[in-house]
């Protein structure tokens, strides 16, 4: 599962290797030194498209990343699409440096997942939650229902979404991404334990960021 899950990241820039190769190869008979400059950005791409395997705490009650990035915001929100309660939402931003998979911050079914069209503003803006295009999902457990929303930027301008509702995901699992720069927001019942302040850089999948009270 999760050498398919790699090779299905870089399928989603084949269009762009595809160009940039071509342009290489065409540069190529001009200039080398041009061509040099596409097979940097070639690199670059990589880099962007690159999903490391990430070791994910075991223990239920510690709920991780769903991206990695740097904490923008912690903040008491209303969650009104499926909680319908006050929840206290982590906000992470994405910039073109970072993985942008998107991993399950819990382990759990998918029982919901819907695309919002709108804008893309930049996604350090705090508006950005309201009216970008976005994707909502939420993972529920026996214990818990944790909402992830993937949101697009100024830059980033495709969510791509890998899982269906229904879907079985352990903690740290792919279920999407986010094409660069851009912001997840992790929702969290109030009785949650922040760990994670910010300006903090968390590790998708892999960066405990709070933990559930005890049953």
């Amino acid at each position: 599962m999760r050498s398919r899950m790699r090779a299905q990241t870089l399928l989603e820039g084949r269009w762009i290797f595809a160009v940039l190769v071509l342009l290489a190869i065409a540069s190529w008979f001009l200039t080398p030194w041009l061509s040099l400059f596409f097979l940097l950005l070639i690199s670059c791409t990589l880099a962007f498209f690159r999903d490391p395997d990430r070791t994910t705490p075991a223990d239920p009650n510690l709920v991780v990343a769903a991206a990695d990035g740097t904490v923008t915001d912690i903040v008491e929100f209303d969650e009104n699409e499926i909680l319908k309660k006050r929840s206290r939402r982590i906000g992470i931003f994405l910039s073109i440096f970072d993985v942008h998979t998107n991993r399950a911050p819990i382990d759990g079914r998918i029982i919901y997942r819907q695309h919002r069209p709108g804008l893309c503003l930049d996604a350090r803006r705090p508006e950005c939650s309201e009216k970008n295009e976005s994707m909502t999902w939420a993972f529920e457990n026996s214990r818990v229902t944790i909402v992830v929303r993937q949101l697009t930027g100024a830059v980033a301008r495709r969510i791509v979404a890998w899982s269906q509702i229904g879907d079985e995901l352990k903690k740290g699992d792919r279920f999407g991404m986010i094409r660069f720069g851009s912001r997840t927001e992790v929702y969290l019942p109030l009785a949650a334990t922040v760990l994670v302040k910010m300006g903090d850089h968390v590790a998708g999948g892999s960066t405990i960021i709070a933990r559930l009270p005890e049953e």
